[in-house]
């Protein structure tokens, strides 16, 4: 038993050191209080894969995000697996992204509301947001209709930056008189 104590303490202590290297003392005081150890290791990796603030990781803490994400309702092996992965490949995976519920209130919408309502909502802001970014950023087209390899397919919200400019792709022949570096959502 004692071999496996060590072993323990000694993988411990590799992830504290490395994560020491990479948060500050701010990041560690937020994560002591956090009870479930697969929702402190989460919130730490969060926090040095993409770089949050103290203040973001505060937000995102308060905000629930680990209870939101889909890992968080995987069984307690998984989300091991799932968080060790995380911490060898710095890649996220969908349990890791995906949310359940969204939290939309910035968007300002009441009570139930249509999918039309939530677009209208978010182009609102999307607009305020390219003003922000400046005059190289566009908007092109909300529900654009693509046809590839005969196929249609519709693309919810459509952006291109005019001055990124990538080798014209073959599929994008015909619908566009240049080509565009597109931003889809």
């Amino acid at each position: 038993m004692d071999a496996l104590n060590e072993k323990r303490a000694d993988y411990v202590e590799q992830i504290v050191s490395t994560l020491s290297t990479q948060l500050n003392w701010s990041h560690f005081i937020e994560l002591l209080p956090l009870i479930k150890p697969h929702q402190r290791d989460f919130y730490a990796e969060m926090c040095r894969i993409e770089n949050w603030t103290v203040r973001t990781l505060r937000e995102k803490i308060g905000g629930m995000l680990y209870e939101r994400t889909a890992l968080s309702r995987k069984p307690d092996k998984l989300i091991k697996q799932e968080l060790q992965n995380l911490r060898a490949e710095d890649r996220l995976s969908p349990d890791l992204v995906f949310r359940d519920p969204y939290f939309l209130d910035f968007l300002g919408l009441e009570g139930a509301y249509s999918e039309k309502d939530l677009e209208a909502a978010i182009l609102r802001d999307l607009e305020r947001f390219l003003v922000e970014l400046g005059g190289d950023f566009a908007f092109v087209a909300r529900q654009k209709r693509m046809i590839v390899d005969g196929e249609d397919f519709y693309i919810d919200l459509l952006f291109y930056h005019r001055r990124l400019r990538p080798p014209h792709h073959p599929a994008l022949t015909g619908q566009a008189a240049q080509p565009l570096t597109p931003l889809t959502f």
